[in-house]
């Protein structure tokens, strides 16, 4: 019988077929979700003409869904380092489908919140999961690179989701948004038993702090739901305040109690690397602007321009468009010249795309001869960013810890979307029945700033070169 013939020293042994087909199955979960959350935002004011409610109580169906994720995303990544990616991978998906089922039969807004929160639960396993259980078939300079094709999937995904969101709810109905799901949902089901591999951290005993977790969860949900409830009761109502507060403790005491914990629920160790950091600062500023400004946007064609679903809907495709083909370039780039750079010039391009929204849109609709054309400016942003903040702060983690790693940056980013989100709707509170330019100017400010604070935070602390320059120097 032949033999294999040994590898040749100094050459990297190409990237097998399956881990490719992993990626495929699990970007496909990306495609989902992001379809969901933008088709959502698109349809906000059919649902809320369905259900008779006001804007406030309605802003559920966003943070609800919100809350569960950030609240459960650092038990999962730790469960998933610890017990086995693949393992919490295939049930969180079937998790996700069950809630989008639940949210496409709502009878009323108080259903639709509860299976929105179902779908939560499966979004929090989805999450840390889906790119951890990939990365470790691939070498370390390869990474970037695959993050960077789920983020063109993700990417891809906001520019099917509008305009199928705004497709549906105008020929069928909102619900159509959350039956599209399923079927993804099932394609995923059935093809990842047979290509995903199973991995963990090898030096994990599956014993995780079980007095950590639930303090945690608690304090990450306790923070989440006063961010979430300041829209309706204002920062100084004392349930906000005591929330808050009660919240802020529990956080404290799980750093203290994982400083000393042999597997806690949060690896302080990460943040030891710059690179980590880093990005968890920036993407903090670059989330409070992300989710916000697009819902700002949506509300803008709508309902202070009033124009249909199907034009709203066709004019929120060509910024995520254009995202969707530079974020695998971004991703290559990234790997090999470093992602400081990219990730400021795109933030910035954010910025200053949303402080020209600012000073060039007024009361009189421009969706195609103003709005589009600076959205591309936008887009260029998003495309060199959305998938190179994941990337950034896995660029220095050891494989043993990507879930975890994940997770963290993740619960980051879920916490300050859902801060952004409550800002905008504070600042254009009531604004179907009061359209008023001056609301979305601040709004505009607000988004604009927020991705400039990015910009600079990343600029000023992310570590210069790539991460195989930064390990050739350990």
């Amino acid at each position: 019988m032949p033999t294999k013939p040994p590898p040749v020293l100094g050459t990297v042994s190409p990237i097998e077929r399956n881990p490719w087909l992993a990626v495929v199955v699990t970007t496909l979960v990306f495609f989902l979700v992001v379809i969901d959350v933008s088709a959502v935002n698109v349809a906000f004011p059919s649902i809320r003409e369905d259900f008779g409610v006001a804007e406030s109580t309605l802003g559920w169906v966003i943070s609800g869904y919100n809350i569960a994720v950030a609240a459960l995303l650092l038990v999962a990544g730790r469960y998933a380092d610890s017990l086995g990616r693949k393992r919490l991978f295939i049930p969180g998906v079937a998790i996700f489908a069950v809630g989008s089922m639940l949210s496409a039969t709502a009878p009323s807004a108080g259903w639709l919140i509860a299976a929105r929160v179902v779908q939560g639960i499966g979004g929090a396993i989805i999450s840390p999961t889906a790119i951890a259980v990939v990365l470790p078939a691939f070498p370390p300079n390869k990474r970037a690179t695959v993050i960077g094709l789920t983020g063109a999937t993700g990417a891809l995904g906001a520019v099917v989701g509008p305009a199928l969101g705004a497709f549906l709810t105008d020929i069928w109905s909102w619900r159509g948004i959350f039956w599209i799901n399923v079927p993804i949902s099932a394609l995923v089901l059935v093809l990842a038993p047979r290509l995903l591999q199973e991995s963990k951290n090898p030096n994990a005993t599956g014993k995780v702090d079980l007095v950590g977790v639930p303090i945690g969860t608690a304090g990450v949900a306790m923070v989440m739901f006063a961010i979430v409830r300041a829209e309706a009761w204002g920062l100084s109502d004392p349930r906000v305040v005591a929330s808050f507060i009660v919240g802020l403790v529990l956080v404290w005491a799980l750093i203290n109690r994982s400083r000393v914990h042999p597997e806690p629920l949060l690896e302080l160790d990460l943040f030891q690397l710059r690179s980590f950091s880093s990005t968890n600062a920036g993407l903090a500023f670059y989330s409070m602007a992300f989710t916000s400004g697009f819902l700002t946007n949506s509300l803008l064609l709508q309902e202070l321009w009033g124009q249909s679903l199907r034009t709203t809907g066709m004019a929120l495709v060509p910024s995520p468009l254009l995202a969707a083909c530079i974020s695998p370039f971004a991703g290559r780039y990234a790997d090999r010249i470093g992602h400081r750079w990219i990730l400021t010039i795109g933030s910035a391009s954010c910025g200053i795309g949303y402080l020209s929204y600012l000073f060039l849109l007024d009361t009189a609709p421009a969706t195609w001869t103003v709005f589009v054309p600076v959205s591309l400016l936008v887009g260029f942003g998003v495309g060199a960013t959305i998938a190179t903040w994941a990337s950034a702060g896995l660029a220095d983690v050891g494989s043993a810890q990507f879930g975890t790693a994940n997770a963290t940056v993740r619960t980051t980013q879920q916490v300050f979307y859902a801060l952004g989100i409550s800002v905008i709707v504070t600042i254009l509170a009531d604004v179907s029945s009061n359209a008023d330019i001056t609301r979305f100017r601040w709004a505009w400010a607000f988004v604009g700033a927020a991705y400039l604070a990015s910009a600079l935070t990343v600029a000023l602390t992310f570590p210069a070169g790539s991460s195989d320059d930064r390990a050739a120097t350990v």
